[in-house]
């Protein structure tokens, strides 16, 4: 039997490899954007498995909404890069620093 704690710990080691994956990877802004997406759908997890465990459609409701705020940060974050890319020939954090004003 699988219980809340089991997709606590799952959500918890998603979490973990999303904030691994911010502090280890400094340079690569796609792999920045893929980690921040692992970490909220880890917390997404976590929304969805008290609402299964509370035994209420709220939770779940709620994830739909954050759902399509990420869909729509990701379109963002992407189109932002493929200007980037056109401008600087490259998608190392390090050389955004230039696009100060």
């Amino acid at each position: 039997m699988i219980t809340l704690s089991h997709y606590l710990i799952l959500a918890a080691i998603l979490f973990t490899i999303g904030v691994v994956g911010i502090f280890l990877n400094r340079r690569n802004l796609i792999v920045l954007l893929m980690a921040i997406e692992l970490m909220l759908l880890a917390v997404n997890m976590n929304f969805v498995a008290f609402s299964h465990y509370l035994n209420d459609l709220s939770g779940q409701l709620f994830v739909f909404f954050i759902l399509t705020v990420a869909a729509a940060e990701s379109g963002i974050g992407l189109a932002i890069l493929v200007v980037l890319f056109r401008n600087l020939s490259t998608i190392d954090v390090d050389k955004l620093d230039g696009l100060k004003g």
